[in-house]
């Protein structure tokens, strides 16, 4: 049902800012990786030649405050090879990185119990049992974790319990209410029906093939997995709803990123998938517990040719700023990444190449990606991740690279981006990227990133915009009668003439999760002339006349 508006309970809480704010935006901004100077030395080891598509997909990474000290923490899951498994040798350790405080980090996972979640692929955090203490869950090559967090620096595996172990090939999970109740759903997207006892022979016949060049199966050629829904019974548990949702994925595509969002803005959170060399699905929440597939009605499941794209990463944000949420998804080299733009009909349309962002990503094969605003401007720019996932490409076609830069696109306001990530010395070196999870971890008021990367050290971009930046403000929303997180809320803010909108996700990019802080960039603004919140729960707040360069956290009233 749809509460009528309340007045909510407010706290204000003003974080320390260590760098001076400036009074005007600027694109001189530099991301810095200091993962080795903040002691982040995890090392994603994974197989060299990549023989299987099971050894190519993994890397996810999650920012959020597991210790609720308000400093963000970062979890990395590390990868594992086909040829380990078979052999019955231990599992690399996932990386549970504690935030000190002082831009130093400290491994914690063995201590907390998260260091072995399996053979892990993505993540994405949630209050699953809005105790006050944010959940891991964490995709796998079958079964799947989710870890419970027990306040007390550590967690309890408590998948058998909880009924959420998927064994199949999971990558993609983000968690929503759909049903309102006001606890967390989880959604599962699942792969390729891969088996290690009937593995795919490396190169052989044509679907085996890239250029000529042998490589890895897949997924073409290799059956789909199915997708998975699990409704929380406020217990403890959770029950397979899949089929009766109608989001099992009865034609079997290849599931990789998932976000849940309002499509339609009624109040009621929907869910789009990002399918791999098949189209992608968007469901329309129908309020009686099941789902409709849209995604051609709404112009999301192909791009503006028709044709199919190998799909990954996946943000949401209003980049025009017209009040309406846009769609991006990465896709693979020598396609573009793909902008569909949200019009007053509520279809989409594939803007790729009228943002100009579509020919500067040819090259490129990406991966975790996101909206945001890096220069505190009050327009969203973009980012993305990129990395081959064949390194039998490298050398070997011009052009031809396993490595590859990352891309960071600024927005220019007028419906278009301009590209510079090749000046920035910590995005044009060569990686081979995958999830990457987005939030101000220095607590500095600009949004920094972290990538998780295959074959070596992850990737900490520190933004250094310091004074060069415009103003901000971050929200931080828990909910009472809504999910404690306020997943699925809508803001909306005004400031200096103009109109931003964001949601709370748990989960984006690729297979990964970014802080639950909403980060409004302002530019020379310093005072939000008003904010309005719309909870999952239906009721609804203004705010006015709030300050510049602050963390404001606002509580539903019960």
């Amino acid at each position: 049902m749809r509460y009528a508006p309340l007045i909510l309970l407010l706290v204000f809480v003003i974080y320390p800012i260590r760098l001076p704010q400036g009074t005007s935006a600027s694109n001189e901004v530099m991301f810095t990786d200091v993962a080795k100077a903040s002691g982040i030395n995890f090392i994603n080891a994974s197989s060299s030649e990549k023989k299987y598509i099971v050894e190519s997909m993994q890397g996810g990474a999650a920012m959020f405050d597991f210790d609720n000290d308000g400093r963000l923490d970062i979890y990395l899951v590390n990868s594992y090879t086909v040829e380990a498994a078979l052999a019955g040798k231990p599992r690399p350790p996932a990386a549970l990185y504690r935030n000190l405080g002082n831009g130093k980090f400290e491994d914690v996972a063995a201590k907390a119990g998260v260091a072995d979640p399996g053979w892990a692929m993505g993540v994405s955090v949630a209050d699953f049992d809005n105790d006050g203490d944010d959940d891991l869950y964490v995709t796998c090559f079958g079964p799947n974790k989710l870890y419970r967090n027990l306040g007390n620096g550590k967690f309890e595996d408590v998948t058998a319990k909880a009924g959420v172990g998927d064994a199949r090939f999971s990558t993609g999970v983000a968690w929503g209410d759909y049903d309102r109740d006001g606890d967390l759903d989880l959604f599962v997207a699942n792969y390729v029906d891969f088996k290690l006892d009937d593995l795919p022979q490396f190169g052989k016949g044509q679907l085996c093939q890239y250029r000529g060049i042998p490589v890895q199966c897949g997924p073409r050629g290799l059956p789909g997995a199915g997708d998975t829904l699990y409704r929380n019974n406020g217990d403890g548990t959770f029950t397979d709803v899949s089929k009766q949702a109608k989001v099992d994925d009865l034609k079997g595509y290849y599931g990789l990123g998932v976000m849940w969002t309002d499509f339609d803005d009624d109040g009621w959170p929907d869910i789009f998938v990002a399918n791999d060399t098949t189209p992608n699905y968007a469901y329309r929440n129908n309020h009686d517990g099941a789902f409709t597939e849209t995604g051609f009605a709404l112009g999301v499941a192909v791009d503006e040719n028709g044709n199919e794209q190998a799909c990954m990463g996946v943000s949401i944000g209003d980049y025009d700023r017209d009040g309406r949420f846009d769609l991006v998804v990465t896709n693979f080299a020598d396609d573009y990444n793909t902008i569909y733009r949200k019009g007053a009909d509520g279809a989409f349309a594939d803007v790729s190449r009228a943002t100009k962002t579509a020919e500067a990503s040819l090259p490129y094969l990406g991966w975790g990606v996101k909206l945001f605003d890096y220069d505190n401007d009050g327009w969203l720019d973009l980012m993305v991740v990129n990395g081959h996932v064949y390194p039998q490409v490298e050398g070997a076609f011009p052009g031809g690279m396993y490595g590859q830069r990352k891309l960071l696109y600024r927005n220019l306001r007028g419906g278009t981006f301009a590209e510079s990530g090749s000046s920035i010395p910590a995005l044009a070196a060569r990686r081979v990227s995958r999830g990457a999870a987005f939030g101000d971890y220095d607590e500095d008021g600009d949004v920094d990133v972290i990538v998780n990367e295959l074959d070596g050290a992850p990737s900490l971009l520190r933004n250094d915009s310091g004074s060069k930046a415009g103003h901000w403000i971050k929200l931080q929303l828990a909910g009472t009668k809504s999910n404690r997180n306020a997943v699925g809320a809508r803001v909306e803010i005004k400031a200096g003439g103009l109109t931003q909108i964001d949601e709370v996700h748990a989960g984006d990019s690729y297979i990964s999760h970014s802080d639950w802080r909403l980060h409004f960039g302002l530019g020379e603004t310093t005072t939000v002339d008003e904010i309005t919140v719309r909870w999952p729960s239906g009721a609804i707040e203004k705010l006015t006349k709030v300050k510049a360069d602050q963390v404001v956290k606002i509580v539903e009233r019960k």
